[in-house]
């Protein structure tokens, strides 16, 4: 049986439509999972970048604690000109441990400290890692929306300085790396940083 003209434009206009229905939806898909990854990509971003500022603090926190302002803590000793007391393997344990964080330096082939140290478990302290404020009495609030999910921490290891000319009978500079972890609002997102710092010798009669 033939098909009259009308019947026969009804059904191409009919494949027409679904043909542009499919690249409708085909496009209207794309733009939704472009706009997802878009927002996707902007969390991760936001994210690292609360990360990145709780490492920041804690370099900044760790510069705090190699000054000491209470001479008479144990833990000042430690950061006495030349003195290496408390820097040894294991960074220290325990967060009564006064020579928390304080790591020998590891002449190779042994592995630096920086990296075998156990920076992202939960318990910091059992692994050699000072939490941030744990000597200087700083708080970072965490936890809750876009703060930190955690508080960071960080490790400080004694480095040598050496520079030609300094009177050998006199105490050398501390030389110190630094190496802070902060994590972001999810515990998955860390930024790790690391810093030199150089703490001087008082001059002879100057104020400590």
């Amino acid at each position: 049986m033939a098909f009259s003209p009308s019947r026969r434009a009804g059904g191409a206009a009919l494949v027409t439509v679904l043909f542009v229905l499919i690249a409708v939806l085909i496009v209207a898909v794309s733009a939704a999972t472009a706009a997802l990854n878009a927002e996707k990509s902007a969390r991760n971003e936001r994210d690292r970048h609360i990360a990145l500022q709780a490492a920041e603090a804690a370099l900044a926190d760790a510069e705090r604690d190699i000054r000491t302002l209470d001479p008479a803590s144990p833990r000042a000793a430690m950061f006495a000109p030349g003195s290496a007391l408390g820097f040894g393997d294991g960074c220290g344990k325990g967060a009564n441990d006064p020579g928390l964080g304080l790591c020998g330096r590891a002449e190779a082939p042994r592995i630096p400290a920086w990296i075998s140290a156990a920076l992202t478990e939960d318990d910091a302290g059992a692994h050699g890692a000072v939490a941030y404020g744990t000597f200087t009495g700083a708080v970072m609030p965490t936890g809750l929306g876009t703060l930190p999910s955690r508080p960071p921490r960080y490790i400080i290891e004694l480095m040598p300085f050496p520079r030609a000319g300094e009177d050998a009978g006199q105490p050398a500079a501390n030389f110190y790396r630094v190496t802070a972890i902060g994590f972001g609002s999810r515990p998955a997102t860390k930024v790790v940083l690391q810093s030199f710092y150089r703490k001087s010798v008082p001059a002879e009669g100057a104020a400590r």
